[in-house]
């Protein structure tokens, strides 16, 4: 069936008819004011793109991607996109955007592997965006502004909602906590990554992790990254590896912490040599999108993911990813968040 979560006496503060006009309000402005702060062009993307060109994200190396033969074309196989990390920086080259703007766009994807529950679907939907950046832009300074910036767009959606329902009171504080994955590793050295993630977001109740993919103080990775998109190896803060991270919030009604935004610069053309050699996979250098970077045919770049339907979850104070989204659920389920009053589309 996969994990579900229960809370207790739930009760979902608008019906379906408030919360389809509540989504679309909250992702337009959110895309609008998100445009910007970030100063982002909204660009149309792919669901799909063809295998064998490195374009789609690994993830963490495990996830199959969703493929077809495409008939027209030999039966040469097409895959559907995991996130569109890789190809945002392409669009950056081939569109000529600027230093200091960038461009965003609407993220569809589909991942088979998921474990369902609560907070994970087949179906993903994000707001993909990534933005060129200079060489002097590549630190953890500039990178904390950005996530600064970015939250501060979540604070004032927060209101937008509070205005149109004022039952939904804001509960994001003003500023945004940030600390490096090593440091909450020596907080907490007796917890897993995913409950030190929880105590701290439950301390602060929004909190920006960074430093994810390399290795820390213990030889463990706090969590995977592919190594083709996010430096992740290059040194930090503090000399911690790492410049990316994640967005997280404290969810009252599941009790636990909800990442919203997975983010980082991007890799240079030292990093992504260094960290294919970490990850054994040398051989990508022969693909078209690492062919291009390795050139320097490709910008500098920061960008990232943001959840829509995590989001609108969040902002709406609801129990369940399916309140949100269209999406399959086992009948196991659906049953099972009947019982418990949460109404999945």
């Amino acid at each position: 069936m996969g994990y579900l979560i229960k809370p207790k006496d739930y009760k979902p503060v608008l019906d379906i008819k408030q919360t389809e006009l509540a989504i679309k309000k909250i992702k337009d402005f959110f895309q609008g004011s998100l445009s910007a702060e970030l100063r982002l062009r909204r660009v149309t993307a792919p669901l799909f793109v063809l295998q064998g060109q490195g374009l789609n994200d690994d993830l963490n190396g495990i996830e199959r991607p969703v493929s077809f033969p495409i008939k027209d074309l030999g039966d040469q196989r097409a895959e559907v996109v995991h996130s569109l990390a890789k190809w945002k920086r392409m669009i950056l080259a081939d569109y000529d955007i600027e230093c200091g703007y960038g461009i965003y766009t609407d993220m569809n994807a589909i991942r088979p592997d998921e474990e369902l529950g609560n907070l994970h679907s087949l179906y993903v939907d994000q707001w993909d965006w990534e933005r060129h950046v200079s060489k002097e832009e590549r630190s953890v300074e500039f990178l904390k502004d950005i996530v600064r910036r970015i939250y501060s767009v979540m604070v004032k959606t927060e209101y937008v909602v509070y205005e149109m329902y004022p039952d939904i009171k804001p509960k994001l504080p003003q500023n945004i906590f940030m600390i490096h994955a090593e440091e909450l590793r020596q907080m907490y050295p007796d917890l897993t990554p995913k409950q030190r993630e929880h105590e701290i977001t439950k301390k602060h109740k929004a909190v920006f992790l960074m430093g994810i993919g390399g290795k820390l103080g213990d030889g463990e990775k706090h969590d995977g990254r592919a190594p083709d998109y996010d430096d992740w190896s290059s040194e930090g803060e503090k000399g911690y590896p790492g410049l990316n991270g994640d967005i997280l919030v404290w969810n009252d009604i599941l009790e636990q912490s909800l990442e919203l935004s997975s983010m980082g610069i991007r890799v240079d053309k030292e990093a992504l040599l260094r960290q294919l050699e970490i990850a054994g996979e040398e051989k990508r250098k022969e693909l078209y999108f690492h062919k291009r970077l390795l050139e320097d045919k490709l910008p500098l770049s920061i960008g990232g993911g943001i959840g829509q339907s995590r989001l609108c979850m969040f902002f709406l104070r609801k129990a369940h990813i399916g309140e949100i989204q269209a999406s399959i659920w086992s009948d196991e389920m659906r049953a099972e968040c009947a019982k418990y009053n949460i109404p999945l589309i």
